[in-house]
């Protein structure tokens, strides 16, 4: 079954040469994008869909999610609004609510949060454990995530829980949580941060998860300056997330890592595998929430660093899985421009879960770019062009998703 979608005023394909098309057309054939172009060129389908002059673009892909939860933090919320500080021990709360969910309700909960995402155009999706704390419910969050989203990341090492001693949990985390999480997960990721895990804790953390074959992920240098960014770029992690207060140091480990790399070819980083570097994601809409500098993605993308835009959608510091919120945020208040903010929540997103390139890596088409080839995700807008997105900052603006050629709104 194929389908033709033509008549499409702006087709920004986010691929490696970052072209924009006009009056363009695209061909989707199965899971797949099988032809785009010019739509007076375009070769004739089993259907045809009438794009009415709206923008297209690569479906959104969040990097970083923490949707497998339940229960409620807004009192937290009205009293960080009121002037009261973020602190990490919020966490605790979600902790406790979560243990005690069954497993029907707390799948349910995660997949409204999915379908959520999805009608808003996002069409790849991360999502941490970290919310369980303890071997049976760390292993059960990511058992009920790998069933709801396309990647899984191991996030034990999210807090220590009250009582506990923080050496003691750690070795938990690096060793019976770790295997029995291991067959759900294919990230770990460690909040190396001040008031949860130091950067020694954390370097056993990293290691451990090297040593059984994960790849890595850090939220670092959320609330001041710390060692996380360092420990990122020094174990080849993906990505490196939150970034908020970064020291010159900090930037230049992050744009060394990306010295020579070549997008076409994926070659040249020095960092991680394939030759890539370490991808800063920042997170806006956490930003705004915790009252935090928003992250310097201007001073990252001049530096030469990949950028990621993610939503940090959790119930303490980022309620929301609007991703257009993250892109309008980065334009209006980051001074990133739409192309570049609309790049990294696609295509970016895509570089830190390393699926932004092949037709068929592990057994996954490449995600957050529109080329041949890709999988068919694909965000069609009730606008002629994705600036609106910023020019009209609130207004939803999504018409239409496909989703691995399936179309899901």
């Amino acid at each position: 079954m194929s389908t033709l979608i033509t008549n499409i005023a702006e087709l920004m394909t986010q691929d490696a040469d970052r072209r924009v098309l006009r009056d363009a057309a695209v061909v989707i054939e199965g899971e797949r994008i099988s032809w785009l172009g010019a739509a007076a060129e375009a070769p004739a389908a089993d259907e045809a869909v009438d794009a009415g002059g709206r923008a297209l673009l690569p479906g959104w892909v969040d990097s970083h999610t923490h949707l497998i939860f339940a229960g409620d933090r807004t009192a937290e919320f009205e009293a960080r609004m009121a002037g009261e500080g973020y602190s990490a021990g919020g966490i605790a709360v979600t902790t406790g609510a979560t243990r005690s969910t069954g497993d029907f309700d707390l799948t349910r909960l995660a997949m409204g949060r999915v379908a959520e995402a999805v009608s808003q155009g996002t069409t790849y999706l991360e999502t941490k454990t970290g919310y369980g704390l303890d071997v049976e419910n760390e292993a059960r969050s990511a058992r009920i995530a790998s069933t709801v989203v396309d990647e899984v990341t191991y996030l034990g090492a999210h807090l220590v829980p009250a009582g506990m001693d923080a050496e003691e949990y750690t070795s938990l985390v690096c060793g019976p949580m770790l295997a029995a999480v291991r067959p759900y997960v294919h990230w770990a990721d460690v909040f190396c941060e001040r008031g949860a895990f130091n950067e020694d804790q954390s370097r056993r953390v990293l290691q451990a998860c090297t040593d059984a074959g994960l790849g890595l992920r850090v939220h670092g240098n959320q609330l001041g300056e710390g060692p996380g960014v360092q420990l990122a770029v020094e174990f080849g992690a993906a990505s490196v997330d939150h970034v908020n207060y970064l020291a010159a140091a900090d930037i230049d480990a992050l744009a060394g890592s990306w010295a020579g790399w070549d997008p076409a070819s994926g070659t040249g980083g020095s960092a991680g595998p394939g030759g890539r570097g370490t991808v800063a994601t920042c997170l806006p809409a956490c930003d705004l929430s915790t009252r935090q500098p928003l992250a310097p993605g201007r001073a990252l993308l001049d530096a030469g660093v990949q950028l990621a835009l993610a939503s940090n959608c959790n119930p303490g510091t980022s309620y929301t899985s609007s991703m257009a919120f993250c892109v309008t945020t980065a334009v209006l208040q980051m001074r990133l421009s739409v192309h570049e903010a609309v790049r990294a929540a696609t295509y970016g997103g895509a570089l830190a879960l390393r699926r932004e390139s092949g037709n068929d890596v592990d057994g996954e088409r490449a995600v957050g770019s529109i080329a041949v080839g890709h999988r068919a995700d694909l965000h069609l807008l009730n606008a002629p062009s994705a600036t609106h997105l910023a020019y009209r900052p609130g207004i939803p603006l999504t018409h239409a998703v496909w989703r691995a050629g399936v179309r899901a709104r």
